[in-house]
């Protein structure tokens, strides 16, 4: 080794020292022949020179051909930079590798190291096995070649959770010696670590290779006194650090947005710290996950649930306060079941639709007026929630009694039942455990809970059905039916402790959050979960990437809330039938701590030089020296002076062949040429060099759709200047507006006129359809009005549904370019054009309309660039390249309609045409 720089064949580098010798013998060469002209070239017969004088090389081309032989001595030598040191081991080889979320950080340098041991296993013949801890086999360990694993590595990816240590340590056991194991660390103590070194060590040498890049993550947050706490960790360095938290969620249009970004500042020696983020209810109810920018792991996005979304509740009772008497108001206990969990609001009934709540609750409401019956059946239409609890009030009214009312889920039968008492027909009921149907199914019921009074439901053959919580004895006790997309929810029993003892107990909080009234806690117990299988919707993955979970198994609730993170139960969301849950790498309890190692194991970093073969390279330099010697050498000897002539003789005949070409040629025959040699599309020049750029490539693009679904192939489109190009060579002409466009001239508008009584068609596209319609007094259509002035137009209209232009090769209902406007103005249809029984297109527009007038930027929407990539967005994701696919269909109708005219509507030809099928 010299330095970083080592040879795989030093020995060659002794044929250095002949380079001396090389020089003895390269520097002679014979000179060139000096050319005279001499008449008397006789006169020089038999004479003979005694002296003879050879040339010597310049000294130049010495060192030019001395550097040439170094480097091919050099290259043959086997030069390599940065060498790795080979390591003294042999027989097999054990790669494992955590491959949890916090590998992934720096995942590609981990890549990298496994190959260069690979690469070094692969020279010293030994085989691998290759193994990432979680996905072990318990078979017999699959060595094999270290290329074969090579041809691997690139498609290892890190898994979104730890690996089990307890399953690890028992498979390295069942393992047979002796294996030299190299571990890729993710650097985090777990529980089980030092029982798997033992067993690692037990079968041979033992290696770790562990980075040292920092592991950060982010907590589950909370929310507590209407500010949002985000916890953060981290391992590594214990110097000052600011990481920045980024809370993603979607817009009111649905799209993907950035909420909020804040700077999280990790003191000296802090390993914790928490972000406290205040945001209004709507902005906070928005956030689907918060992460650390620039961390790519799972363990640095944290997805919310419910839990963070409070949801705002609207509490109305049928009956005033009672002052001095709080136990005893309709809405005492559902303020101290709510408020923790939700935004509580106030107010009268109308007051509170117009802010659109989440939930409105009714203590003991009988009767509505008209308009707020209308308004609340309105809003649980749309999705909202009406939860009603019954009362005397309800009781003693004549609601629901003879026909079913909207706003309650049964019909109720007069007066009430009471039960208990010392007129009563027994003892006081208890609740029956709930069905499985039930979104209470799996609630434990206390034994203290019980009914004293309730409001009866009429039998109904759908009783059953909107039953979900019953007494001992059947009788309804909580009732639910749909209302459109919402539903309405009946208590029958009051909301206070005046019929029964469930407002007292935990269980009407439980019921509460069940429903989707109020939120749910950061973390649920299992408990709380048991009895529901949730569904994966989201999952993440080990960079943190949040993915559609597919067909993935659901998971049982007490798996989901204690189960460790595993292949089976991935962190992402988790839906029941009335809430969702999240599940992170992270939990509110986890601790990160940096692994250590014993003192006899040898931890090495991520961060090695890859070595690099320079054989190649100066080999290749060698070959380039020698040919320009050789090159030199021709020039030295004087054999490159007519080449040179003739090189140059060339050059200035392929320059000159185009100009001898052109000069019979006018302006006027190379555009006829070109036009009509093949079919062309064109667009006007307006002088604005952005316009018609975009209309040169919008063109582009449409010609490339041509020839991608039609049999017409047009030539690239062509600028037509309308003061001198001749118009008759182009089937359409495509002119855009803009306010500071010229008028043409006069000779211009004759020439234009011809054009159009001769079958062209003109597209204008004022480009102005998304703040303006046509006929709007926008700058564009102000100057289309101008510059269509001295046209002979026919009259128009809008583009009717049955117009031989929404069927010339799609069938289309929309005509949008890079905006949306259905303003598409064409010929009108003559008076007595009608629609004729039977047929399909109506008799009208016989021939192409002369102007398609319209502002929806087509050009745009066609664009393209020269490889073939849209220039321009068109709307929003999937919607938005619908949009682009409808203009170019719109593009390709235009061509065709202008190609073939009323073809498409002319049914003469359909018996034919029929007969021909039929043949």
């Amino acid at each position: 080794m010299i330095s970083d720089l080592a040879f795989d064949t030093p020995l060659l580098l002794v044929a250095l020292i002949a380079l001396p010798i090389l020089w003895w013998l390269l520097r002679a060469v014979p000179p060139a022949p000096i050319r005279r002209r001499f008449p008397g070239v006789a006169l020089l017969l038999g004479l003979k020179d005694d002296d003879s004088q050879s040339d010597k090389t310049p000294w130049w081309l010495l060192l030019l051909r001395m550097i040439a032989v170094a480097a091919a001595i050099i290259g043959f030598a086997g030069p390599v930079l940065n060498p790795t040191a080979e390591r003294s081991g042999e027989g097999p080889l054990l790669i494992v590798m955590d491959a949890s979320w916090a590998s992934a950080g720096d995942w590609q340098a981990r890549l990298d190291r496994v190959a260069l041991l690979l690469d070094e296993a692969g020279r010293a013949g030994r085989p691998v096995a290759l193994m990432q801890l979680g996905s072990q086999d318990t078979g017999p360990l699959p060595l094999q070649a270290a290329n074969a694993w090579a041809a691997r590595v690139p498609n290892l990816a890190p898994r979104p959770y730890a690996p089990d240590m307890d399953a690890a340590r028992a498979w390295a056991e069942s393992l047979e010696g002796p294996l030299e194991v190299f571990w890729f660390s993710d650097g985090i103590e777990r529980p089980g670590r030092d029982d798997l070194i033992d067993a690692f060590q037990n079968l041979g040498g033992l290696s770790v290779f562990q980075g040292a890049r920092d592991v950060t993550a982010v907590a589950p947050p909370r929310f507590e006194d209407g500010v949002i706490h985000v916890p953060a960790l981290r391992i590594g360095t214990t110097a000052p650090r600011e990481v920045t938290i980024v809370a993603h969620g979607l817009d009111p249009a649905g799209i993907p947005r950035e909420l909020a970004r804040e700077v999280l500042q990790f003191g000296p020696g802090e390993m914790t710290a928490e972000l406290a983020l205040s945001l209004p209810p709507e902005l906070r109810n928005r956030i689907s996950r918060f992460e650390i920018s620039g961390e790519r792991s799972a363990g640095a996005v944290s997805l919310t649930d419910d839990s963070l979304q409070r949801r705002e509740v609207a509490l109305i009772s049928g009956t005033p306060e009672r002052e001095g008497q709080i136990l005893l108001t309709p809405l005492h206990f559902l303020r101290e079941a709510l408020e923790p969990t939700a935004d509580v609001l106030d107010g009268a009934l109308g007051d509170l639709l117009m802010a659109s709540p989440d939930v409105i609750i009714m203590a003991d409401v009988a009767q509505l007026s008209p308009e707020e019956q209308a308004g609340v059946i309105e809003w649980v239409q749309d999705g909202g929630l009406l939860v009603r609890f019954a009362g005397p009030r309800l009781a003693a009214s004549d609601v629901a009694r003879a026909q079913m009312d909207p706003l309650l889920p049964v019909r109720l039968r007069e007066g009430g039942r009471s039960v208990g008492g010392a007129m009563s027909w027994g003892e006081p009921k208890a609740l029956r455990p709930f069905a499985e149907t039930s979104p209470f199914f799996g609630l434990p019921i206390p034994d203290d809970v019980t009914v004293t009074s309730q409001v009866l439901a009429q039998p109904d053959p759908m009783l059953a059905e909107r039953t979900i919580a019953a007494l001992a004895d059947g009788t309804p006790l909580v009732t639910r039916a749909a209302l459109g997309q919402g539903s309405v929810v009946l208590f029958h029993v009051t909301a206070n402790a005046e019929w029964s003892s469930l407002p007292l107990s935990g269980l009407f909080v439980q019921m509460l959050e069940r429903l989707a009234v109020s939120t749910r806690p950061v973390n649920p117990a299992a408990q709380d979960l048991d009895g529901v299988t949730w569904v994966p919707e989201q999952v993440l993955d080990g960079f943190g990437t949040l993915r559609d979970a597919g067909a993935r198994p659901g998971v049982a609730g007490a798996d989901l809330a204690e189960a460790p993170l595993s292949a089976d139960i991935l962190p992402g969301l988790y839906a029941g039938a009335e809430r969702r849950v999240a599940r992170n790498v992270i939990g509110p309890e986890t601790v990160l701590a940096a692994a250590s190692w014993p003192a006899d194991v040898p931890v090495e970093g991520m961060t090695v030089l890859a070595p690099t073969d320079l054989m190649a390279a100066f080999l290749t330099a060698a070959l380039a020296l020698l040919l320009l010697d050789a090159i030199a050498a021709l020039w030295l000897s004087g054999r490159l002076a007519g080449l040179t002539r003739r090189a140059a003789g060339i050059l200035l005949a392929l320059a000159l062949t185009p100009m001898a070409e052109a000069q019979g040629t006018t302006d006027e025959d190379l555009l006829a040429l070109l036009a009509t040699t093949e079919i062309t599309l064109a667009y006007v020049e307006t002088g604005n060099a952005r316009m018609d750029d975009v209309s040169r490539a919008g063109l582009q693009g449409l010609s490339n759709t041509l020839w991608q679904r039609t049999s017409v192939e047009p030539a690239p489109p062509i600028g037509v200047d309308l003061e001198t190009d001749e118009l008759a060579f182009f089937p359409m002409l495509y002119w855009p507006i803009s306010p500071e466009q010229p008028l043409p001239s006069a000779e211009a508008y004759a020439r234009l006129n011809t054009y159009l009584r001769s079958g062209g068609m003109i597209v204008f596209d004022t480009r102005d359809a998304d703040i303006g319609g046509f006929g709007t007094a926008t700058p564009a259509g102000r100057r289309l009005r101008q510059l269509a002035g001295p046209l002979d137009i026919p009259p128009l209209e809008p583009i009717p549904s049955d117009h031989v232009l929404t069927r010339t090769f799609y069938l289309l209902q929309d005509f949008p370019g890079r905006h949306l406007s259905r303003d598409v103005w064409v010929e009108a249809s003559p008076p007595d054009a009608e629609q004729v029984e039977g047929m399909p297109f109506r008799n009208l527009n016989d021939g192409v309309t002369p102007v398609v007038i319209g502002g929806n930027d087509w050009a745009a929407a066609w664009a393209v660039d020269a490889s073939g990539r849209p220039l321009f967005p068109v709307g929003r994701g999937f919607t938005g390249e619908r949009q682009r696919e409808i203009a170019h269909r719109f593009g390709v109708n235009l061509v065709m309609h202008v190609l073939s005219g009323n073809y498409k509507s002319d049914q003469v030809h359909v018996p034919a045409l029929l007969d021909r099928l039929g043949q």
